[in-house]
């Protein structure tokens, strides 16, 4: 299905393959981070991840409207398309996060992904978990709504569930043979994926949730505390460029990887080059914290969650000026808020 041979390294691919392992290889060490500081990286890296990748396929909700909604998950009712959206990513992710090394790259797996996906959503109920039964093409539209024509014809109803199992065969035999890197594996799993939109509606989503769960069965344990999608997002111009080239091309008999494997590679780039950033950052923020509120902070992590009340008497510190540390370590999100008024408390 895809020759090994037609993937052309490049100088630059192998440069960025380089310095994306060499974060992956410090990691071990940063990973040892307080787990204060690592929970609130992945906190904002969750969220970003769930708003960027819905926003990308059309959703409109802002990252605090969606902090604010994954705050309350446990209401499992979701009005609008938007939320039921988000409250399906957010399942996804959270357990690829905590099982990924239980879920091997698999159709079933894919598909129960999917279904899981769009598990909230009202409209995708007929579909969810099932490869499409009717044509799926891009198509292009103007700032009207207005079709402007298909743009990219994908695989039909009728060869996919063949085109997959050929897919999925190929990234599991060189993922474990390791005639090529896993990231560049990866990177032409996702393409093609993308070319076949397997499923009638959630491939571009699911597409990003695969990318988390593949880089993390091999190895790049970093990758939940920093967000891909937010870089796609910021970048989605030059992202649907590198797809629609490569995607292209591949019936030639030589097709054309390079423009979407340096796209892909230069994404993990800024990925791994933001998480550096924060962690950086988070430890200046630190250095620079009072000594009561690193109490607080130590006595969030100990408790699991405080309030005022209880932070007074613990810390023997006076109310408004415990008020005041806790507004500062939320602005600074070291900390969240649960709630509002004599009834609101904390946790990392």
């Amino acid at each position: 299905m895809m020759d090994r041979h037609t993937i052309g390294i490049t100088a630059e691919m192998l440069t960025l393959i380089s310095e994306t392992d060499e974060f992956k290889g410090a990691w071990r060490a940063l990973g040892r981070l307080a787990p204060e500081q690592l929970s609130g990286l992945k906190r904002v890296a969750t969220v970003e991840s769930i708003g960027s990748s819905t926003r990308i396929e059309g959703a409109r909700l802002s990252d605090k409207e969606i902090e604010s909604l994954l705050n309350n998950l446990d209401v499992q009712k979701f009005e609008s398309r938007d939320e039921q959206e988000v409250a399906g990513y957010a399942d996804v992710m959270n357990l690829i996060f905590e099982s990924y090394e239980d879920i091997p790259l698999t159709e079933n797996h894919i598909r129960q992904l999917h279904r899981d996906l769009l598990r909230h959503s009202e409209k995708d109920y007929w579909h969810r978990g099932n490869y499409k039964t009717s044509s799926n093409h891009v198509q292009a539209f103007d700032p009207d709504g207005g079709n402007l024509g298909v743009i990219f014809e994908t695989t039909s109803p009728f060869e996919t569930p063949r085109q997959m199992e050929a897919l999925v065969n190929w990234a599991n035999r060189f993922l474990s043979n390791k005639e090529l890197h896993p990231l560049l594996v990866i990177s032409v799993f996702i393409v093609v994926f993308l070319a076949i939109h397997p499923f009638q509606d959630g491939n571009g989503r699911l597409s990003r949730i695969l990318t988390t769960l593949l880089l993390l069965r091999a190895g790049y344990a970093y990758v939940p505390y920093s967000s891909l999608e937010a870089v796609i997002e910021q970048s989605k111009e030059a992202y649907y460029l590198a797809l629609r080239r490569t995607q292209s091309s591949l019936k030639k008999d030589m097709p054309e990887w390079t423009p979407w494997i340096i796209y892909f590679l230069r994404a993990l780039q800024q990925q791994k080059n933001r998480l550096q950033a924060r962690i950086d950052q988070d430890m200046y923020l630190l250095g620079q914290l009072s000594p009561l509120s690193l109490q607080i902070l130590e006595l969030a992590k100990f408790r699991g969650r405080v309030t005022i009340g209880e932070l007074v008497v613990l810390t023997n510190a006076n109310r408004n000026t415990v008020k005041k540390h806790l507004e500062n370590l939320v602005a600074k999100r070291h900390l969240q808020q649960h709630g509002m008024g004599r009834g609101s408390w904390y946790s990392l």
